[in-house]
């Protein structure tokens, strides 16, 4: 990830201009920043969007009350900005008005995103290094939240990270804070790891099968266990197989989920190979976290989302 990325725009070069600045994921364009499209099918629509929401939040850190459901929106607005998440603009630009509704009408709401981007090289840097692990602990927090568990200081966190997004702090305090935030992720992490191992069992290694089996059945794909378990309490008994894709292959380690005798195995590959893998696949696919690519026309009426994941016209359950 390049966080010394810079953007120079003058008066006389604005038809010029970029339409976009992303440089949040190791994946962009020509290892600077995404100007144009994103890597990841974000467009400059859905990047201003996201700037907009992000804003949002640096503003409502001053002022919101520090509660366990203002986290709860806060990390849930954080987790729809990750990379591969939400590529619906509208989703993105009710979130902005659900966080700005937190806010008293008096107060002054007026970051601009692009202050973040053009500061000192060194400020920009640790900036940009809160900013993106706040994204990536508000995604621990928002899958380890969804089987109950939560951690005060994580959630206090959000807000003291966010409000030092829009402070001018020296290099040495935004160090600090960019410490701070290694030891929260740290603490995060835990957390969800023990939501996991609590909920669904100490996983171990498991060997799994690549044969798809004859018979219907569903494909599920990202990072939210969770919500693997609820679909195969679903469709036990209804004679339809699960399998699992990409990041969700770590499943099969965890007891509570291989006792499931319709969890057949895993299908495909990687992430980044959805796009091919599922253009013939005859069966419904389940779209749980950051893993969504822009959905090809050939199968677009088999794709389905759910919790934080969302994609325009898609069905979203």
């Amino acid at each position: 990830m390049n966080t010394n990325a810079r953007i120079e725009i003058k008066p006389t070069d604005q038809a010029e201009a970029p339409r976009m600045f992303c440089n949040q994921c190791e994946q962009t364009t020509k290892a600077v920043c995404c100007v144009k499209i994103g890597t990841c099918g974000k467009d400059p629509a859905l990047a201003a969007r996201q700037d907009e929401l992000v804003a949002a939040l640096i503003d409502a850190s001053r002022y919101v009350e520090q509660s366990s459901d203002n986290a709860k929106l806060f990390e849930k607005a954080l987790f729809a900005t990750l990379t591969n998440v939400n590529f619906d603009c509208e989703k993105i630009l009710s979130l902005t008005e659900e966080v700005r509704s937190l806010v008293n009408e008096a107060a002054e709401l007026h970051f601009d995103m692009q202050s973040v981007w053009t500061a000192d090289d060194d400020i920009r840097s640790l900036k940009s290094l809160i900013l993106f692990g706040l994204k990536g602990v508000a995604a621990y927090a928002y899958h380890a939240g969804v089987m109950g568990y939560s951690d005060e200081a994580v959630n206090r966190y959000f807000y003291k990270g966010l409000l030092a997004l829009g402070e001018d702090f020296s290099a040495e305090q935004m160090l600090a804070l960019a410490m701070e935030l290694g030891a929260v992720n740290l603490q995060c992490m835990a957390l969800l790891d023990r939501a996991n191992t609590e909920t669904l069992g100490t996983p171990t290694p498991a060997e799994v099968s690549l044969k798809v089996e004859k018979g219907p059945f569903i494909v599920v794909t990202g990072h939210d266990l969770y919500d693997l378990k609820l679909l195969l309490e679903q469709t036990e008994g209804k004679g339809v197989n699960v399998y699992t894709h990409g990041e969700m292959l770590p499943a099969h380690g965890y007891p509570e989920l291989r006792k499931f005798p319709h969890l057949k195995g895993n299908f495909g590959t990687a992430w980044q190979n959805q796009q091919k893998e599922f253009a013939h696949l005859p069966a419904p696919i389940l779209f749980t976290s950051n893993c969504l690519m822009p959905v090809k026309e050939n199968y677009a009426d088999r794709v389905f989302t759910t919790e934080a994941v969302s994609y325009p016209l898609l069905h979203h359950i």
